[in-house]
């Protein structure tokens, strides 16, 4: 598909995603006064939900950052921090989050970070994120689910298929650390089916980045095998920030002085919903997002609240990031060019000394 056609497939549905929003929020017959009823919000709650975006995003950076020095590999957590809100970016605008990942280990690059070093880190903590948000949202489920069930109905098949979904792709990472010979056989098999539908275009090339890639993830994963500290050290950064991300609705549900349903229930809908609908090939799932939010919390966000609750939720967990991304990716841009400039200059200076 036509680049300029995917900027403009991504930018529609973000406008569509925008405008369905607020219809919702401000035209439920429930509510007299949407906008007084913002006027009311709680503001330590409205400092909580903005506490949420910077803790995803900060723990996110820690993690990346401490999986580069792992592996030798020195960065500051600021460029990192940098790299992340850019990734969160690009995986808001394209579809299926396809963007965000590359946009990162460019941006990793751009920092000095070889892209296969790059590319390891953000896999190891895309498995951990994965590996934590299915199991938390497992164990929620145990916790609650009599609740769960009573709530959902017979939407829980959402549940059940976004989590095996989510998980699949734990094992298949794990093999490759493990079994390097099965993912190997599985990746050219992949490459040949997609050379025949001519979805790539020079086989061997690609075999060729795919076993690379493969050979840095099997040495790198291995060798991490062998510190489980780095492991526990790493999934306690995804726990932090996936609850970061996904308890943000308790925060919503509390600031519009919500009261009825305790909050381990609700950040347990929560989970559920991220798992329900990550995986939707649209830019930030939209659509499925909003959708899965109505009807999740339906019930929950009582005195026609729910509308106004999904805008306030849908702006920190989907629009700052928009707004956020798009000052890092300016920002990034400026770093860089000073970057360049003091590098053409001391080798300026270099190249002048020399001549003396």
């Amino acid at each position: 598909m036509n680049p300029k056609l995917k900027k403009t497939l991504s930018a529609l549905f973000i406008l569509l995603s925008v405008s369905a929003v607020l219809i919702i929020a401000f035209s439920n017959p429930e509510m007299g006064n949407a906008w007084e009823t913002i006027s009311r919000m709680e503001l330590p709650w409205i400092a909580g939900l903005l506490g949420c975006w910077i803790v995803f995003a900060l723990f996110e950076s820690m993690g990346v950052r401490s999986c580069l020095r792992s592996c030798g590999r020195r960065i500051s957590l600021l460029r990192v921090y940098w790299t992340v809100l850019i990734g969160m970016y690009y995986s808001s605008i394209t579809p299926g989050a396809a963007g965000g990942q590359p946009m990162q280990v460019n941006s990793l690059r751009k920092a000095g970070i070889p892209v296969e070093y790059g590319t390891l880190a953000l896999t190891v903590r895309f498995v951990m994120n994965q590996f934590t948000v299915c199991a938390g949202g497992l164990v929620l489920f145990l916790i609650n689910r009599e609740f769960v069930y009573a709530q959902l109905g017979g939407a829980i098949w959402a549940a059940r298929i976004g989590w095996l979904i989510n998980f699949a792709s734990v094992p298949l990472v794990l093999l490759a650390a493990f079994r390097r010979k099965w993912i190997q056989k599985l990746a050219e098999k992949l490459i040949r089916f997609g050379a025949k539908i001519r979805l790539v275009r020079d086989p061997e090339k690609a075999t060729a980045r795919a076993t690379e890639m493969l050979d840095t993830y099997h040495e790198a994963l291995a060798e991490m095998a062998h510190h489980p500290k780095e492991i526990i050290l790493q999934l306690l950064y995804s726990a932090i920030s996936i609850l970061g991300l996904t308890g943000s609705v308790v925060f919503a549900y509390y600031a519009f002085g919500q009261s009825g349903t305790p909050w381990i229930q609700v950040l347990t809908l929560s989970c559920l919903l991220f798992v329900s609908t990550s995986y939707t090939p649209l830019p930030g799932a939209s659509g499925a997002q909003e959708g899965g939010f109505l009807l999740y919390f339906r019930g929950i966000f009582r005195d026609g609240t729910i509308g106004l609750g999904l805008l306030i939720w849908r702006f920190f967990t989907y629009y700052l990031w928009l707004i956020a991304g798009v000052i890092a990716v300016i920002g990034e841009k400026i770093i860089v060019r000073k970057e360049s400039r003091r590098k053409t200059a001391a080798g300026k200076e270099q190249c002048y000394e020399t001549e003396l």
